[in-house]
């Protein structure tokens, strides 16, 4: 590959992570890890050039934060089933993630 064609693949990849930045907020958790996953996989075999490894592994970092974000947000939203003295529920209090 020259290096006129090298520099063509890496502006096509940034463009493709500039248009998909703005999409990362309304993506959906399990699209979000369903591609981390796909971009793990592809970095494990080894096989893609050093630019577009460097382009995907950036995107991957976007993509493992977004999950986190959503998952906490979701964490947020769980409630903790509290039993009374008769061991029924007695009602709810928001889970003690850290606990």
């Amino acid at each position: 590959m020259s290096r006129s064609d090298t520099s063509r693949t890496d502006t096509s990849r940034t463009d493709t992570s500039r248009s998909d930045a703005p999409t990362l907020t309304t993506l959906p958790f399990e699209k979000a890890l369903a591609e981390l996953e796909d971009i793990v996989r592809r970095l494990e075999r080894g096989d893609v050039p050093l630019e577009d490894s460097i382009a995907i592994y950036e995107r991957g970092e976007a993509l493992k934060k977004h999950c986190e974000a959503l998952l906490k947000k979701a964490e947020a939203r769980i409630e903790k089933i509290t039993i009374g003295p008769d061991g029924q529920a007695a009602g709810t209090r928001p889970l003690d993630v850290e606990s």
